[in-house]
């Protein structure tokens, strides 16, 4: 939990990662390229205070994951979205195991999610319901661009992804967060375009699709599907650190979001160990839209709470202490939102 200014706010992490890209666990050149190009991201957007230097970088551990998020990052409970990444790291990228011993052990703070790859074609929908049974999946998170063999990525709306989708509705797997945004070398830019969305959510609407980082650089495109599509909801993930290097930047994403898609579909996310939560939480409860940004309504601290925690506890069924929580909104499924208050704004 959280508090600043009489207002105290329940934290949802909605996406972490416990990684491991030392050199002893890279298979081969690009799985350097993807940490290197991890540590460029965290070290060209971050506070100088809260630069890490690149050993610590290279892996933290549980132990330190859980000072960081829940001893000194205000983190009520965090949720993992594991990246595999096989084709570059002999153990994988994000730690299966410790991560989920992580969970098991303290399953009041944390929510183990996994993955899929539709390339596995049978015999990766056996291993999905094995994982679904042992793992007790609530989501998972997907990485079209990830590299599988000479594949160099794959679509949602794919045949295959398709049989997936169909057995995480089988399994209860409510909550496909997918990395749609953010190019990480040697990654394609075009396998992480938000576009293959719209098909999905338009035929699985049973199921929620969270664009992690909203589709960065796609923000336009991603808005226009996600305000059609009230299955489809916004994470915050890499868009957050530009709160300190580029405020203005950051309330054009904020305010988008918010005109487009509305306060009930935006979910917090340090993405961590990009970023520690700490920093980010205080700033963003602090934030406020830039004044020259009039055409945006200002940032309530209704909304605030909203995203920095209660909307993906809803998403998640997690308990919230009675005093931090906030009535449901009563909006349209689909379209702008907030354009009367912006006008307001304006006038």
């Amino acid at each position: 939990m959280y508090t600043s200014n009489g207002e105290s706010y329940f934290v949802v992490d909605a996406h972490i990662a416990l990684w491991d890209g030392r050199p002893e666990n890279q298979r081969n050149l690009h799985g350097k390229q993807f940490i290197d190009c991890f540590y460029d991201y965290h070290r060209n957007l971050s506070p100088e205070t809260e630069v890490w230097s690149y050993e610590d970088y290279l892996y933290q551990g549980g132990e330190r994951l859980m000072k960081d998020l829940f001893a000194d990052g205000y983190v009520d409970h965090a949720i993992f979205q594991p990246a595999f990444l096989g084709e570059f790291y002999h153990r994988g990228f994000g730690q299966t195991e410790e991560a989920f011993a992580l969970a098991s052990a303290h399953p009041d703070k944390l929510t183990y999610n996994h993955n899929f790859d539709p390339r596995n074609g049978e015999a990766g929908l056996d291993q999905l319901r094995a994982d679904a049974e042992r793992f007790g999946l609530k989501g998972v998170k997907l990485y079209t661009a990830e590299w599988h063999g000479d594949s160099r990525g794959w679509r949602l709306d794919d045949p295959w992804a398709y049989r997936y989708f169909e057995v995480c509705r089988e399994l209860g797997i409510t909550n496909i967060h997918v990395h749609k945004g953010p190019t990480i070398r040697p990654l394609d830019r075009d396998a992480f375009d938000v576009k293959d969305i719209d098909h999905v959510a338009t035929d699985f609407t049973d199921l929620n699709f969270v664009v992690e980082h909203c589709g960065l650089p796609r923000l336009e495109d991603f808005c226009w599907i996600a305000t059609q599509e009230p299955n489809v909801h916004a994470g915050l993930a890499v868009a957050m650190p530009f709160i300190h290097t580029r405020p203005k930047y950051f309330g054009q994403i904020i305010g988008e979001l918010l005109y487009w898609i509305g306060e009930d579909r935006i979910q917090f996310s340090s993405d961590y160990a990009l970023w520690t939560p700490k920093w980010l939480v205080e700033a963003f409860a602090a934030f406020e839209i830039p004044a020259e940004l009039s055409e945006y309504a200002p940032l309530t601290v209704a909304q605030k709470k909203k995203i920095l925690g209660l909307n993906a506890a809803k998403m998640y069924g997690l308990e919230v202490p009675a005093e931090l929580r906030l009535p449901d909104a009563d909006e349209t499924a689909t379209g702008p939102r907030g354009a009367d208050e912006s006008d307001l704004v304006k006038a």
